[in-house]
């Protein structure tokens, strides 16, 4: 605001240039480990609401305000294969088509309820949500059913990040499933993963010393 004021000549200093930023991030929402994930469909099993969101999370990445809204709209046919398209919500996001995998497929075609919306997440009324804050209290709850207090959506979409740099998948790969349009975004997930790696090739090296 101050910046914004010298600029124009309302004010001929700013004070808060030198006051230091102390904002530090405490990491954000809980990556969801393998453990987890398996305890939270062991509670919610295949065929129930929660589970589905589970597996639609998981496999595809995709922040609450997407997921709460995609379905049979963003299917798409390639080469005899359904894959699902969108664009994210969140602004400077890059849009996703990613294939549906089996065990997504699985979930969406066993829904015994299907709304004319043809929304992938219903209410326990049979009715897609409406905000991304009502589903996030209901996930809540799944999560507390599950001993899972400290879980979330958000989580979920961190493991997945994980687990495909784990895999191999390079950071462009991730930014292509997460929707991320800056490479820096996708980062996270392949840092670590490749520093490990590092170490491990490193230390090949040093068991080969003569000591």
């Amino acid at each position: 605001m101050y910046r914004w004021a010298v600029e124009r000549e309302i004010v001929k200093d700013n004070p808060a240039a030198d006051i230091p930023m102390t904002y530090q991030s405490r990491g954000g929402a809980k990556p969801w480990s393998v453990g987890d994930l398996k305890q939270f469909r062991q509670r919610h099993p295949f065929g129930s609401d929660a589970h589905m969101a589970l597996t639609l999370f998981m496999f595809t990445a995709a922040r609450v305000s997407d997921a709460i809204a995609l379905g049979r709209a963003n299917e798409i046919q390639r080469d005899g294969l359904t894959w699902l398209q969108w664009q994210p919500g969140k602004k400077g996001s890059s849009k996703v088509t990613i294939p549906v995998l089996p065990p997504l497929l699985r979930a969406i075609r066993a829904r015994e309820v299907e709304h004319l919306s043809g929304s992938y997440l219903l209410t326990a009324h049979g009715r897609p949500w409406r905000s991304s804050d009502s589903f996030r209290n209901c996930f809540k709850r799944w999560c507390v059913e599950a001993g899972l207090p400290d879980r979330s959506p958000h989580g979920i979409r961190k493991a997945a990040g994980h687990l495909l740099a784990e895999a191999g998948a390079t950071q462009h790969q991730i930014m292509a499933v997460h929707g991320h349009s800056q490479a820096q975004t996708s980062e996270v997930y392949t840092r670590d993963v490749q520093r490990s790696k590092l170490a491990e090739s490193a230390v090949a090296l040093l068991a080969g010393m003569e000591w």
